[in-house]
């Protein structure tokens, strides 16, 4: 087992399942997505060199957090900031039900394309 699936599959109930349930989200729909092991979290890569979004387990809650998210529209009023975060945006999940699969899917979405734009410049 690889330290990015250790690093979820250690990790107590619910948020074990919070985790597991965002991998499969994000493997499923974007397959162009490397699953790595950077500053002892499990972080998404595009297109291999591009860091895009990670999974902390934070006590009580699940980060995804994007990096670059303070570009994303925030559409669904869903993303967080906080603790003095100035480019970084999160999503954050205390237990499955927290998740709407489809705003998670819409965000990635739209991070991907501001990113590949980004690396055009």
């Amino acid at each position: 087992m690889n330290p990015a699936e250790e690093y979820i599959n250690n990790k107590p109930e619910p948020y074990r399942a919070v985790m597991l349930h965002l991998q499969f989200l994000i493997e499923s729909n974007f397959p162009e997505m490397q699953l790595k092991y950077k500053w002892h979290m499990p972080f998404y890569y595009l297109e291999d060199k591009m860091m895009f979004c990670f999974f902390n387990f934070r006590k009580t809650f699940v980060d995804l957090g994007l990096s670059y998210g303070d570009r994303l529209s925030n559409q669904h009023g869903v993303l967080i900031a906080g603790e003095g975060r100035k480019m970084l945006r999160s999503l954050r999940f205390k237990n499955l039900e927290d998740i709407n699969d489809s705003i998670i899917i819409e965000t990635l979405q739209e991070l991907i394309v501001i990113r590949k734009s980004m690396k055009k410049k």
